[in-house]
């Protein structure tokens, strides 16, 4: 049996008429970039994450970067960052001139609310939180840090889509939820897409502004701008996905309720979840001190996996000027060594996934 880590086209297929019905729907309109599928689509997403502005863009890196750049932050500032997460939320930081500032993840894999203080300098700004691989930070612990010292909280919700900490959906903590829309997420759309939400008006004003060439009317340019606008068709196929969005993460959970319930070998180190914390299970990450032997058992048997993520972004060839050095972050460094993400995707069999279960029950 073969099987991929990613499945994207069964989603397609379960609403196949709905999608392609908005698809066709764009291109009669005659009307591609910043229309009604963007308006309705970001009235929408603002509705069911709770905030009450959202601005659609190309990317969810787009989003990072264009939060920080409104807040002001830029060359000399600080802004904390988990050290485990992908290098778009640290290119969220750096490509503003700014400095990120790593802190060791929990056992949860986010960032450990309890070593965030220390990293605080007179220099800090913002404290960038990511809710990796589906499940949500501590939030109550980073609120109070952020109140405390007055520091901006920006979300990169790009992997919890609907996950929600103490009843609260992930993206409301900050002034800034930053959310990807990439194909292989939760909420993906057919390409690259993204968005920011918010509760502040002027903050929403800003990046609509910004994502437009910084103008608000066209051909007047209120500040240096980008050209970052989620196309009406995107938006079109997100509006779909988006209401059969509590039944994609609902069928995740029950993957990854199968996989918690049935896993036993001790070789393989489960995924916890935090109390208090929702987890959609945009991947499900085991850990192993034998993970490159457990890869490469797993794709002689037909399995595909994927490691998120091997190479943490302080040791990363690209940001060598940071000055960082191996040993530095152990905790970082050993989920890079020993974390595996196996299949998990909307319409997996229970076959396929017995034999997931059982080719792991037999590794040894």
């Amino acid at each position: 049996m073969q099987i991929k880590c990613n499945v994207l086209d069964r989603q397609f297929q379960m609403h196949q008429e709905e999608y392609e019905a908005a698809a066709l729907k764009v291109l009669r309109s005659g009307w591609y970039v910043l229309g009604n599928e963007v308006k309705q689509f970001e009235e929408e997403f603002a509705r069911y994450t709770g905030r009450t502005y959202c601005v659609g863009l190309n990317s969810g890196l787009d989003a990072l970067i264009l939060s920080v750049r409104a807040l002001g932050i830029g060359r000399g500032d600080e802004v904390i960052v988990q050290a485990n997460t992908y290098i778009a939320t640290v290119l969220g930081i750096t490509e503003n001139g700014a400095v990120p500032v790593f802190v060791e993840p929990d056992k949860y894999f986010n960032i450990d609310a309890d070593k965030i203080e220390q990293a605080i300098t007179d220099r800090t700004k913002a404290i960038m939180i990511v809710h990796l691989y589906g499940q949500a930070s501590n939030m109550r612990k980073i609120t109070e840090i952020a109140q405390k010292y007055k520091l901006h909280i920006i979300e990169d919700c790009a992997q919890s889509h609907g996950a929600c900490f103490a009843g609260r959906m992930t993206g409301t903590f900050g002034i800034s939820g930053c959310f990807s829309f990439y194909p292989t997420k939760n909420l993906g759309a057919f390409g690259d897409a993204g968005a920011v939400v918010t509760d502040d008006e002027a903050f929403a004003q800003q990046i609509r502004m910004m994502r437009n060439y910084g103008s608000k009317v066209r051909y007047y340019n209120d500040v240096e701008g980008v050209n970052s606008r989620l196309d009406e068709m995107q938006a079109a196929l997100l509006r779909v996905k988006l209401k059969y969005l509590p039944e994609l993460n609902a069928e995740r959970k029950a993957l990854a309720k199968r996989y918690h319930e049935e896993i036993w070998n001790s070789q393989i180190q489960l995924p916890e979840c935090r109390e208090g914390s929702e987890n959609i299970y945009h991947q499900y990450v085991v850990r192993c001190s034998r993970r490159d032997e457990l890869q490469n058992y797993l794709a002689d048997k037909g399995i595909q996996t994927q490691i998120h993520y091997p190479v943490p972004p302080h040791l990363a060839k690209c940001y060598q000027h940071l000055g960082h050095s191996k040993g530095e972050f152990p905790i970082t460094e050993g989920y890079a060594d020993e974390v595996l993400s196996l299949p998990i995707y909307t319409g997996m069999t229970a076959e396929e996934q017995d034999y997931v279960i059982e080719q792991i029950n037999l590794f040894h």
